[in-house]
């Protein structure tokens, strides 16, 4: 004989299935519409170049920012804009990034990228990447420790670095005396090439011409004319689109020419340069992410101290040197971080 439910116990059971349903529907249903609301990040990226003379700056700042768990398309969305060398588009291309109601603005550039985005804005968060720029002195910070606006960042002050480059290349080439300094004026390098620099040769027993190369066509020109004033070395300031666009060709000028050269930029020395010296590359690109990441999680720029480096670099491609005729000196050998054989 068939035993019979009373109404109220199916009414139990159907309260007790509904509970279960809904409570798996809920479980599975709550990650993904976190997931949904998960917040995303959107930040400006401005750079001076374009986006392949960029990409030695940009691949590793994107590396350093997914170790601190910021994932391109998943919790941060970047915004790039590059100026390709075009100095004229700097205010134009910070603008379209302020437009876009981004929550920081990372700048890959010196000195007129930065100023044309503080003009930009004044409540967006600008974050300098790591450029030779004495923030105070160009007016972008208060001071160091407290620079009181909206611009910080990690600072290389490349300026002051001049000097030890000098004194680098005097010791690893001992008998030079007159040195070419080669630089794009666009860039903002004249202070460096033609105020620091000779204070700083003078010192070491040195001599120092610049020479201004401001279009492509200005290599060729300035090579020809190097070659019939037979320096003893070379100096080259690295900063902007059109330098950093011809870094082999310079390179191998300097090669074929056999003469020894100190460069600002450490991707010079792959690409055939003897020597470079200057701040930890990597660690900068970690303090880049470090200040987007302080930013992002409601720090304010005005009380995050600009930071100057305090981990330096020597390279030295040893294959260069025996191409050019060079011996490197083995106590500085000694003090190089790297060597490329």
């Amino acid at each position: 004989m068939r035993r019979q439910l009373n109404p109220r116990a199916k009414t139990v059971s159907k309260t007790v299935v509904f509970s279960l349903l809904a409570t798996v529907f809920f479980a599975t249903a709550l990650p993904a519409h976190a997931q949904q609301t998960k917040k995303i990040h959107r930040i400006g990226y401005l750079s001076s170049v374009d986006p392949a003379a960029d990409a030695p700056v940009a691949e590793p700042i994107r590396r350093a920012l997914r170790e601190l768990g910021y994932i391109e398309g998943q919790n941060i969305l970047i915004e790039y804009r590059h100026g390709a060398g075009r100095r004229d588009r700097a205010s134009e291309l910070a603008s379209e990034l302020v437009r876009l109601n981004v929550e920081l603005i990372v700048v890959a550039g010196g000195e007129p990228w930065v100023r044309a985005t503080m003009k930009a804005t004044k409540s967006i968060p600008i974050i300098m990447n790591g450029a030779g720029i004495d923030p105070v002195k160009e007016g972008f910070a208060e001071s160091l420790a407290r620079p009181g606006g909206n611009v910080t960042g990690p600072t290389s002050l490349n300026t002051e670095l001049g000097g030890k480059r000098l004194e680098l290349l005097k010791e690893t080439a001992p008998k030079i005396v007159r040195v070419a300094v080669l630089y794009d004026p666009a860039t903002g390098a004249t202070d460096e090439s033609k105020q620091e620099l000779p204070v700083a040769a003078r010192a070491l027993g040195l001599s120092v011409r610049s020479w201004e190369i401001r279009d492509v066509d200005g290599f060729k020109q300035t090579f020809a004319a190097l070659n019939k004033e037979r320096p003893d070395g070379l100096y080259v300031l690295l900063a902007g689109q059109l330098m950093r666009a011809n870094i082999k060709r310079i390179t191998d000028f300097a090669l074929i020419s056999r003469l020894p050269a100190t460069y600002t930029q450490k991707e010079a020395v792959d690409a055939g340069g003897l020597m470079y010296y200057g701040a930890d590359v990597v660690e900068r690109y970690r303090r880049v992410a470090y200040f987007v990441d302080r930013i992002l999680k409601g720090a304010k720029p005005a009380d995050l101290p600009v930071e100057q480096p305090t981990k330096f670099e020597l390279v030295i491609n040893l294959k260069t040197a025996t191409r050019i005729g060079l011996t490197i000196p083995p106590n500085v050998l000694a003090r190089a971080d790297k060597v490329i054989k």
